[in-house]
């Protein structure tokens, strides 16, 4: 079902449960509970422990329907309640265990944006101190360690484009490691 026809088919079928209509229930049921157990998968392993929390959050949905507030947006509810709700399990199975929490492995997906932004950064990071250590460097030196290890040419290659024997690359290479060395210190 494409994604328009599924916010259609979902605001109809959450109007005629809050009507009271329990098969319009059964039917968001059915058009949810796949993606739901996609989606709690990706955080748990814990198969029974995500169909109890699923389980969970639809029992809210269904104790909900008589709330004067009407849930605009069922599937981002849902999936955030599941969320919250394995989350909460997780805290309570730490805090009732005898384990530490130190010790305690989540299964959860790392690609999310937070994430995403963390190593976008990180990377901005490692690359502006790159090229502050390559400042360093003589223009000579730059040029070498560059073409080696960015663009991953040969020595021999190197020689050409420089113009210069093997012997003076390498000890051209040598100085500008060490440089770089001593400026990271």
């Amino acid at each position: 079902m494409a994604n328009h026809q599924l916010k259609e088919r979902t605001r109809e079928l959450v109007t005629e449960f809050c009507a009271g209509n329990n098969h319009a229930f059964a039917e968001l049921y059915d058009l949810y509970i796949q993606m739901l157990f996609n989606y709690g998968m990706k955080i748990t392993q814990d198969q029974e422990l995500l169909k109890d929390c699923i389980h969970d959050v639809f029992v809210k949905v269904y104790n909900k329907r008589g709330d004067k507030n009407t849930i605009n947006n069922l599937g981002s509810y849902l999936i955030i309640s599941l969320k919250n709700r394995l989350f909460d399990e997780f805290r309570r199975q730490t805090f009732a265990s005898e384990d530490a929490v130190e010790d305690y492995e989540f299964h959860y997906a790392i690609s999310d944006v937070e994430n995403d932004y963390l190593h976008t950064e990180q990377e901005s990071m490692q690359s502006a101190q790159v090229a502050h250590l390559m400042e360093h460097l003589t223009r000579r030196q730059r040029q070498a360690i560059t073409l080696y290890y960015l663009e991953q040419r040969k020595y021999d290659e190197i020689c050409e484009i420089m113009q210069m024997n093997y012997h003076s690359v390498r000890n051209l290479m040598h100085r500008g490691m060490l440089k770089l060395r001593e400026a990271a210190m």
